[in-house]
């Protein structure tokens, strides 16, 4: 099981204060004073709200500026990326090639390394083993009962009953559906044939929850239940966590150290900033001490920032800038504190490479 009291605590403050920014999205003035300039806005993944809500709190009292973040899922935040109605998005699901095309000029930087758990919520269960085959055949519906054979002999020690699986899975377009359903794709072709990987598939069997609050709620809620959930918020609901079999043959516990394994191998392999991520992904590496379902979270910006139009200015473009330019060099140190990984170097200087890309009506931004 994963989890502290202590980060119990830090992790229900950091939403606490998400709400709030959120309530906030809709106050205050339009003036280059006040909310123009001075607020960025950001919206999309729910798997990194807790991380960008510290962010936020840190770097206002730092540099003075507000970021407003609206975690609305991945889905919908590559839409507002899309419409151009925020500054930045953030997403677990890089753009679809047809999706990069509609954005032209996005850039796409990876921001932190986020891990998928199963949570569960078995009475008596406090450890849990899963295969990828067996987890396929749970979220396909067939498997339907805990001590279904196969489950058994994943766990001789355990007491499984006889019931029904809960299954519990997103209801929303959600970067962490994305990372599941690829991670379920490369480990069963059943799954690959049915259905596929996306930010929203159609789901054979279960019940939805609106982000990854709805989800570890659903699960916390409902006695002999399944889902995925992002690390930081099983910790917040204090809910157990299964090991993953992973390509090695190993039984790994998501953690910070099992999750930047999987990241280890690809990072060599990135494309630069302004190109296409689609083919992106640590899922299902082969390092012997991975954590199978890792992933990057990724910010999307726009390398021509003048097309946002009149509510764009050079200031704003500026503090646009900056605040990408904080969250993955100094916020980095902040990562830890909500079970997010920090980036390793080579990705944070293909970062800052990326970020010199940014123009304002055909002018560099970054030229500090």
């Amino acid at each position: 099981m994963t989890g502290a009291d202590g980060r119990f605590g830090r992790v229900a403050r950091f939403a606490t204060i998400a709400i709030v920014l959120a309530g906030l999205a809709g106050c205050g003035g339009d003036g280059e004073g006040s909310t123009r300039g001075a607020m960025l806005t950001g919206a999309g993944a729910t798997f990194a709200m807790p991380l960008i809500t510290l962010w936020s709190s840190q770097y206002e009292a730092v540099e003075g500026r507000r970021v407003n973040y609206n975690s609305i899922g991945s889905g919908g935040g590559i839409r507002a990326h899309i419409d151009g109605t925020v500054d930045f998005a953030a997403t677990e699901a890089p753009l679809t090639v047809e999706q990069f095309q509609r954005a032209e000029g996005t850039l796409t930087i990876p921001f932190t390394i986020g891990t998928v758990t199963l949570a569960y919520n078995i009475p008596g269960v406090d450890e849990l083993r899963f295969s990828g085959e067996v987890l396929a055949e749970i979220f396909l519906g067939e498997i339907t009962r805990w001590n279904h054979p196969q489950l058994q002999e994943l766990n001789p020690d355990a007491q499984l009953p006889d019931q029904r699986i809960v299954v519990v899975h997103r209801s929303d377009g959600s970067g962490t559906t994305y990372v599941f359903t690829d991670y379920l794709t490369k480990v069963s072709e059943a799954w690959a044939d049915r259905v596929g990987y996306s930010t929203s598939v159609a789901w054979p069997v279960g019940i939805g929850g609106n982000g990854n609050e709805g989800v570890g709620g659903a699960i916390r809620n409902n006695p002999h239940s399944l889902g995925y959930v992002e690390l930081s918020y099983v910790n917040s609901l204090g809910l157990p966590t299964a090991a993953i079999r992973n390509r090695a043959g190993n039984f790994v516990q998501p953690t910070l150290e099992a999750g930047t394994a999987a990241a280890a191998a690809s990072v060599d392999e990135l494309p630069a900033g302004h190109e296409s991520w689609h083919e992106v992904s640590f899922t299902d590496p082969e390092a012997a001490d991975a954590y199978p379902i890792s992933s990057f979270s990724y910010y999307l910006v726009y390398e021509e920032l003048g097309r946002a139009g009149d509510r764009m200015t050079r200031q704003r473009a500026e503090n646009i800038v900056r605040w990408l330019e904080w969250s993955v060099t100094e916020g980095q140190q902040y990562n830890n504190d909500v079970e997010n990984a920090a980036l390793p170097e080579s990705v944070r200087q293909l970062n800052l490479e990326t970020l010199d890309r940014i123009r304002f009506n055909g002018e560099q931004v970054r030229t500090w």
